[in-house]
């Protein structure tokens, strides 16, 4: 099983207060300790306002944190947790992936979800549609990027999205840049990886809901035609369970790589964005046998 890290950038309050110069700072720091100690990738959220509560503090936009991200590392995968689709054209989130796969020298990969958070939906100005509406768009915007992510140059044509002869080069360093779908629906978010994805990401669900699921997608990967071990399974976990040092992280970083899951996401830093917060973490990954490298 491979471990990734939540990269600060204040959304969940930990820059509160910060001078954003000294906050920015950190976060590197951080970002090049998690390659030093082995840790296979970083993540960010897509998100403009804190949570749970909209606040005048610190959020680093996503898209420009990756690629700086980019530039002081060499080694981790980097990528969304996740990108909120209804926030940008979809042919300008392809261009934007293949763009920072560049600068990276092919690390990138697109997490993608339907988005929630309406208050800053409201507040920059995108409405907010049903959820039903906005997993169809979801979908849609999943047709687009997949085209401008393969072949270079897309046509398509949808209800809420389209491409007329849309070019985008350079496509990326990678041959295939991966897409991870992000979210927890069992049906239309799954049937939606099952069709478009690499890997199929849940959300603060435990191991055992998550072995659960990974079977009910397997089949219906069987159903589609489609080999289910090509479809890979990773968990953002719950911040509480891992925040802490000790004996149960430990015990929780076991039970998922025990029921095979490919990929854990943590933010051990949410509350101490330190080093000695990260070198703790992957102190307990050690203990608990997954092997950073």
């Amino acid at each position: 099983m491979k471990v990734g890290l939540i990269a600060p950038q204040g959304w969940k309050g930990e820059y509160d207060g910060w001078d954003p110069a000294r906050a920015w700072q950190r976060t590197v720091e951080l970002a090049k300790h998690a390659e030093a100690s082995g840790f296979e990738s970083l993540w960010v959220f897509d998100h403009f306002h804190t949570v749970p509560e909209p606040t005048d503090e610190i959020t680093f936009e996503s898209f420009s944190q990756l690629a700086a991200l980019a530039m002081v590392t060499d080694r981790v995968r980097i990528g969304h947790m996740v990108i909120c689709t209804g926030f940008r054209n979809p042919a300008l989130t392809a261009k934007l992936a293949s763009t920072i796969d560049v600068i990276s020298g092919g690390r990138f990969e697109v997490g993608i979800g339907a988005g929630w958070k309406k208050d800053e939906w409201v507040a920059y100005g995108y409405g907010f549609p049903p959820v039903r509406e906005r997993l169809d768009t979801f979908g849609e915007h999943l047709e687009v990027i997949t085209r401008m992510l393969s072949p270079g140059r897309a046509t398509w044509q949808g209800e809420r999205a389209h491409v007329s002869d849309a070019i985008n080069v350079p496509r990326g360093i990678q041959d295939h840049i991966p897409i991870i779908v992000g979210g927890n629906g069992p049906k239309r978010t799954a049937g939606l990886a099952v069709r478009h994805a690499d890997e199929l990401n849940f959300v603060f669900l435990p191991p055992a809901e998550v072995a659960k699921r990974m079977v009910d997608v397997r089949a219906m990967c069987e159903d589609a035609g489609r080999d289910p071990g090509s479809l890979r399974f990773s968990v953002y976990t719950r911040d509480e369970d891992f925040v802490e040092p000790g004996a149960d992280r430990i015990e929780q970083i076991r039970r998922y790589a025990d029921i095979g899951v490919d990929r854990i996401v943590c933010f051990p830093t949410k509350r101490d964005p330190s080093i000695a917060a990260q070198e703790a973490f992957a102190e307990d990954c050690r203990a608990a046998g997954v092997e950073l490298t």
